[in-house]
């Protein structure tokens, strides 16, 4: 919900006012580097994103610069103002003075209208937030340039002022990715080929008449790195491809295909024991949100139940279940936590089941990775798309269950409502 304050972020003054100034800080208004560009990438993202924490990181900074659109815009307009009434300043911005009238509209400094294409979205949260971080060091060095050509005083101070919330951003983005904890060069979820990920091909050679000078340093040398002869030098010469290693394997190694399907039967008896345990578990719970969760993922689990079936058909096995060991130890310490829960206040007996249940999530997560992973190997196609789907619906169920541990944490700490008593006189 959004809600106008009329009054700016940042209060602006120009009082030197220049049309052709004013023309160059539409790069920021309707720019592939500017506010609504940032506002709409941030709030999207934000949409889109599915862990609360960084979900809010990302709203707020989003909101944000749509104060920070407010403030340039005001800024472009004060400075574009004379094109409204003198002819001389018109000259300098006819697009602005004749079509807008002297105004501000969803232009670039060229003249070019503002366009979504401008927006990366990815909907993977670390991707997001490297280009978050590259957007911001972007606007930061086009505030810069404008403070280089502006003369007006007013003006340098609210862009200042926004370059310097530039950094903020910048500083707050690059903390939430690494607060996730994941290697630097961990982009999504399928490996890179061993060995072909740490080659460096020199496809660039040759001295004085032939090309610059080949160099070195730590982006070709050292560490893992395999300095290689370009491909195309080699196959020329030789007519051999220097790169050895193979896209994948064209044969899975033995035991992979009797590894799988004792995975999947191994968390096919894991969920069937869930189909008993999740209706307890909803009983249990007193809050209204995580008896719905919990019923919503029973269905989902009856799914997941047909969908390890649909697997050992297309795998030519048996769908038999093999006695899951650690799913029977967690069901059973659900168990306990529902009946110590019993004796709880409300809050701390749904957060007990929430960690019950998160622990099962993490178990389930685990193992329909393996499998994935597994039939990856082995390229059984469908099995992997519909192992692939069970895997995000755990995903998913474990997102909500932190959203709705939050909630109920926030209830937790709230004090206990003051009762009044009238006193009659």
């Amino acid at each position: 919900m959004y809600h106008h304050v009329k009054k700016l972020m940042f209060t602006v003054r120009v009082d030197e006012p220049s049309v052709s100034f004013g023309n160059m800080l539409l790069e920021q208004f309707g720019g592939a580097n500017g506010e609504l560009a940032a506002a709409m990438q941030y709030s999207i993202q934000g949409l889109n994103c599915e862990d609360p924490e960084r979900k809010d990181l990302l709203m707020d900074i989003g909101t944000e610069e749509l104060s920070h659109l407010e403030v340039v815009g005001c800024l472009a307009r004060m400075h574009l103002k004379p094109s409204k009434f003198d002819r001389q300043a018109a000259e300098a911005d006819p697009l602005i003075a004749i079509a807008g009238g002297g105004g501000v509209n969803l232009f670039n400094s060229q003249g070019n209208p503002w366009t979504a294409d401008y927006l990366k979205i990815t909907g993977e949260l670390d991707v997001d937030l490297r280009s978050n971080i590259a957007a911001e060091a972007r606007a930061k060095i086009v505030y810069e340039r404008l403070i280089n050509f502006c003369d007006d005083a007013g003006t340098k101070d609210a862009l200042q002022f926004l370059m310097t919330r530039e950094i903020t951003h910048m500083k707050a983005f690059a903390a939430a990715l690494e607060s996730m904890k994941k290697p630097s060069f961990s982009i999504g979820k399928l490996a890179p080929t061993p060995g072909l990920v740490d080659q460096f091909f020199n496809d660039s050679t040759g001295a004085g008449d032939d090309g610059e000078i080949d160099t070195r340093g730590p982006w070709n040398e050292g560490g893992d790195w395999d300095f290689t002869e370009s491909p195309a030098l080699s196959e020329a010469s030789t007519g051999t491809s220097p790169i050895m290693v193979e896209s994948s394997p064209p044969v899975a190694p033995a035991g992979i295909a009797e590894l799988l399907v004792e995975e999947l039967r191994d968390i096919l008896h894991a969920e069937k024991q869930l189909i008993k345990a999740l209706p307890q578990m909803a009983e249990a719970a007193r809050f209204d949100k995580l008896r719905e969760l919990f019923e919503r993922h029973l269905a989902e689990t009856e799914l997941q139940i047909d969908r390890l079936n649909e697997c050992f058909t297309l795998l030519g096995e048996t769908a038999r279940a093999k006695p899951c060991k650690g799913m029977a130890g967690l069901v059973e310490e659900g168990q306990e936590v529902v009946a110590k829960g019993e004796k709880k206040e409300d809050a701390a007996s749904d957060l007990g089941l929430i960690g019950a249940a998160q622990r099962v999530e993490h178990y389930e997560i685990s193992a329909y990775t393996t499998a994935k992973n597994l039939a990856q190997q082995l390229r059984h196609s469908a099995v992997v798309e519909l192992l692939s789907m069970s895997l995000a619906e755990e995903e998913n169920a474990d997102q909500l269950l932190n959203q709705v541990a939050r909630s109920l944490m926030s209830v937790a700490r709230m004090p206990a409502p003051v009762e009044q008593t009238t006193v009659e006189t």
